[in-house]
């Protein structure tokens, strides 16, 4: 689209992130305006002084034609935040990325994911783990996300390949840059069974801060992330933490209590993970059944789980309502309403109907 390269520019400008952009385009209507507005205008738009500073450098440093030819050359497409085809879990996080790359395809199934992260220096046992729990995921339709790193990572890419399904693999470098680099091979088969992607610029280096970053938009893909063998000091908790506070389930999968590979997955459970010991668990979380037909697995989605989904069911009808006043009348949190309604979506209960609207489809007795 036309305008992509505008937000492309914008997703390049320091401190210019989705609630600076957002109120950008919601004052000039179109960001080429925004692009393109004087001091003053910005100034009046509501922006300070150090991030229309930052603009008015942009704009004179930053050739916005050649950097869309940049991400063409790599073979990535850009997917922003005004995009019907951006994913809707991970439009709902307040600090979602304002412009994906992406290298590969998104589709709606792809809504039923499920994030897999340990330790990279993981045991046998971990990495036997990981590659069965994501086969046996993709086997039911649910597309894998993970980091592409070492381990944990890599095992469960590898798992939900062996078992014919989608995955995605987030990096936290630009996508021209995988990392580490002896995964080329397999990045190139996830980006024809799934898709690469990344929200950092083409060309960014792996550096370590960016690794937390990339943590959020795997928990933030999906309805819940399995943890399997993470020490207690990890990214994989930071990506357990990050899952907790969007609303999203965290699983972890229990280890040998003498491992320090399994210290922070066993913590989880103590803390209140949910353990798990076979896929079976974890469909059962999200209420879906699972059987085998011929060759082809056949999945039902039949009725609310918990508490939770019966409390936002009983404020859903027909005529369509705003999340806030279902957080209201429901007494829930935000999080929780809107990973709630998520999860009533994918069982085809409820439905979106506009921007942050939603009503009825069916309520079962």
């Amino acid at each position: 689209m036309s305008d992509h390269k505008y937000w492309l520019g914008f997703s390049l400008v320091p401190e210019i992130g989705a609630k600076r952009l957002s109120l950008l385009y919601s004052w000039f209507g179109e960001l080429d305006q925004a692009w393109l507005a004087t001091e003053a205008q910005l100034h009046e738009a509501g922006l300070e002084h150090q991030p229309i500073a930052n603009i008015l450098n942009a704009r004179s440093t930053i050739d916005l034609d050649a950097e869309m030819a940049k991400v063409e050359k790599t073979g990535a497409w850009l997917v922003t935040l005004a995009d019907e085809a951006y994913p809707a879990q991970l439009k709902k996080l307040p600090d979602a990325p304002p412009v994906l790359y992406v290298k590969g395809t998104l589709i709606p199934d792809d809504e039923r994911a499920l994030g897999i992260v340990g330790t990279r220096k993981a045991t046998a046992y971990g990495r036997d783990v990981a590659h069965h729990f994501a086969k046996s995921l993709a086997g039911n339709q649910v597309t894998v996300v993970s980091g592409l790193a070492q381990g944990i990572d890599v095992a469960a890419h590898r798992g939900a390949l062996d078992g014919g399904g989608r995955t995605f693999a987030v990096l936290g470098t630009g996508i021209d840059r995988i990392y580490p680099h002896e995964h080329l091979k397999m990045a190139q088969e996830i980006s024809h069974h799934g898709a690469i992607i990344s929200e950092f610029p083409i060309g960014t280096p792996p550096e370590a801060r960016n690794f937390p970053r990339r943590n959020r938009i795997i928990s933030g893909l999906s309805l819940g992330v399995l943890i399997v063998e993470a020490p207690e000091k990890s990214g994989a908790m930071i990506t357990a933490t990050m899952a907790a506070e969007q609303g999203r389930d965290v699983f972890a999968v229990p280890g040998n209590i003498f491992s320090a590979a399994n210290r922070g997955t066993n913590r989880l459970i103590q803390d209140g993970a949910k353990l798990v010991m076979d896929v079976a668990d974890i469909l059962d979380e999200f209420n879906i059944v699972h059987r085998n037909v011929q060759t082809s697995v056949v999945t039902e989605q039949i009725a609310p789980a918990n508490d939770n989904e019966i409390k936002v069911l009983d404020y859903l009808n027909a005529d369509p309502i705003h999340i806030d006043d279902l957080v209201r009348m429901s007494g829930l949190s935000v999080a929780i309403v809107s990973s709630t309604l998520t999860i009533l979506e994918l069982k085809g209960l409820a439905r979106s109907v506009g921007y942050m609207q939603y009503c009825l489809i069916s309520k079962l007795f």
